[in-house]
């Protein structure tokens, strides 16, 4: 089969690779539509550790054309969506609840091969069934949103906070309508990048801006989200923050990126500062929000790309250029 391979550090090719085979409690899906995102960065760049070569792609979804021999629960010609989380369900925090922090973390596209293929192999617990309605190159959608889903659970809003988010990329947008869902009073963007502000702004927000001191609020924001990963806007973002607020760490940084905390201000004004790392028990609820219709895959999907142009699609992502990504086998 055709499958999109990071080779080494800085290099993706296209080409052929073996066909898969499901173990027992596997299925074999043939990948409608994968998506782009900053992980696949990170993997090309050397980070996250992989072993390289590696098949990308943890955002998925497709047709079952393959199961296992102890398979029930889906059949071949079903639709799903597939959560890229691999976990031991042995260790300290799988066992305390905190499988995203799984002492052996592996997942579908960053540790194993994954759904920038024509097909792909995923255990059937992570896959979940498509409804008619939802189109199923659409529905690479749902595990970026899974993690949005968890980045709120971390947050635990309360209603009529004023939000601010800095980064108006696919996982920014999210963020905002998950905002403007969960009763906040206010949300407002930041981004450089004045096409994917505009963006935010037809999604509707209560301002944008290339820079926070752009927005009316002195007294600072009682949620603060990063979603770029970028050193400079998580140093602005800390200093945004209200007193009592919280701020999010949701974009992915690299692994040098530093920034300066003041940990007096922290005490004195009781600021919460905490992450949120990938999918935890949010998937199937991201699935079923999708599915009722909370983004509108349109808007946010602005490339669908022919699996050949992967190593494009990349440079395309890295230039900023667009918003969700998507390749098409």
């Amino acid at each position: 089969m055709k499958a999109a391979v990071i080779e080494s550090v800085g290099r993706a090719v296209v080409t052929e690779v073996p066909d898969p085979t499901p173990g027992p409690r596997e299925v074999v899906v043939e990948v409608a539509a994968c998506g782009l995102c900053g992980t696949d960065l990170h993997i090309l760049q050397g980070e996250f550790a992989p072993k390289l070569p590696i098949v990308p792609g943890h955002e998925f979804a497709g047709e079952v054309v393959g199961v296992g021999s102890q398979v029930t629960e889906v059949a071949i010609g079903d639709r799903v969506a597939v959560d890229p989380s691999l976990y031991c369900h042995e260790c300290r925090q799988c066992r305390g609840g905190h499988n995203n922090l799984c002492e052996r973390w592996a997942a579908i596209g960053v540790t194993v091969p994954g759904g920038a293929a024509q097909y792909a192999v995923a255990p059937v617990a992570n896959c979940v069934r498509l409804p008619e309605h939802v189109r199923t190159q659409d529905a690479a959608l749902i595990e970026p949103l899974s993690c949005a889903v968890r980045g709120y659970d971390i947050l635990q809003s309360r209603l009529g906070a004023h939000v601010l988010i800095y980064g108006s990329g696919t996982m920014g947008l999210m963020m905002l309508e998950l905002a403007k869902r969960t009763g906040a009073a206010s949300v407002d963007v930041v981004d450089l990048n004045p096409a994917r502000l505009e963006t935010a702004r037809r999604l509707g927000v209560s301002g944008s801006a290339a820079g926070a001191d752009e927005l009316d609020r002195p007294s600072g924001w009682d949620v603060v989200i990063d979603a770029t990963g970028n050193a400079a806007a998580i140093q602005d973002g800390l200093e945004r923050v209200a007193k009592a607020g919280t701020f999010l760490q949701f974009g992915v940084a690299d692994y040098a990126t530093r920034v300066t905390i003041d940990p007096y201000r922290i005490y004195n004004q009781e600021i919460t500062i905490t992450g949120s790392m990938a999918v935890l028990r949010s998937y199937e609820r991201a699935a079923e929000l999708f599915a009722n219709g909370v983004l509108d895959p349109d808007l946010f999907i602005s490339d669908r790309l022919p699996l050949d142009s992967y190593p494009q699609a990349l440079e395309q992502f890295t230039a900023g250029v667009g918003r969700k990504i998507v390749v098409v086998p």
